[in-house]
């Protein structure tokens, strides 16, 4: 089979294994290189407007993705809302997720009674949440840090603990995660490695 026509296969399949992606930054990025490879396929044999379709497509591409990595950790991208841990919505994402849970984080066995949840938000979107419950001293010990697989790339778990000022408001001074945790975005997002568990101190995050 002669290169370019590998190049030609090879280009459609990247399309389409880009359409199978759940997470938005991967599938602009897949879909981007299959269409530069298309745009060589077909350049070279001179299909012009299967060429033009792709060099729009691309466009398209290099323009969302700018769009999503100039708001990865833009404040203005995310909100943070306070719900009831024991409240009917938290219930629903609890449960539509629970198998995406119990990959991630085994251990959890559902909201601490007592304890705090609160959800991030993109627009009228609930990208993710954080469940923890206050382990005195003025720690907040997080249960669950869950973000829905479309926005993973993005951590917005982080506006929770520093570009919202919602926990400091509700009197905690400092952050932990379960012991073992084995999740190392926290270290990329302020928090330090105490023993076996991350801390952040909120009043320093600042």
């Amino acid at each position: 089979m002669p290169v370019l026509e590998v190049i030609g296969w090879i280009g459609s399949a990247v399309v389409v294994w880009s359409m199978m992606q759940q997470r938005i930054l991967r599938l602009r990025f897949i879909n981007l290189v299959g269409c530069l490879l298309q745009i060589l396929y077909n350049g070279v044999l001179g299909v012009w407007p299967v060429v033009v379709l792709n060099v729009v497509l691309a466009a398209i591409q290099v323009v969302n993705l700018y769009r999503l990595l100039g708001s990865r950790h833009s404040e203005e991208a995310y909100e943070v809302l306070r719900v009831d841990p024991a409240g009917e919505y938290l219930h629903h994402l609890l449960t539509r997720h629970r198998a995406d849970i119990e990959r991630f984080d085994p251990g959890f066995r559902g909201p601490v009674p007592g304890g705090a949840a609160y959800l991030i938000v993109r627009g009228d979107e609930t990208v993710g949440y954080v469940l923890l419950h206050d382990a005195g001293d003025g720690v907040a010990q997080i249960d669950l840090d869950h973000v829905v697989e479309r926005y993973r790339d993005f951590t917005p778990g982080e506006f929770v603990f520093n570009a919202s000022d919602i926990l400091l408001e509700d009197g905690y001074r400092r952050v932990r995660t379960a012991p073992g945790v084995k999740e190392p975005y926290y270290g990329r997002i302020g928090f330090t490695l105490v023993g076996d568990a991350y801390e952040l101190d909120l009043a320093h995050s600042r």
